[in-house]
């Protein structure tokens, strides 16, 4: 059988730890930025974890990862 190719889509948005857990970082952090005040711009330098109802979506589309 073949195998399943991962989206490459998805490989440059998100990874899955240790535990299995699906992290990202948030969106609104590219461009038109200087509008954005400076505590919200703060708040999104960190990384988030996906609920499990959409890590599930993205676990299929990443299955070797």
């Amino acid at each position: 059988m073949p195998k399943i190719r991962s989206h490459s889509g998805a490989k440059k948005r998100f990874f899955i730890t240790k535990r299995g857990k699906v992290k990202h970082k948030p969106q609104g952090t590219r461009h038109l930025n200087t509008g954005m005040p400076a505590g919200q711009g703060r708040n999104l330098r960190h990384t988030e974890v996906l609920a499990n109802n959409t890590a599930k979506v993205v676990k299929q589309l990443l299955p070797y990862e």
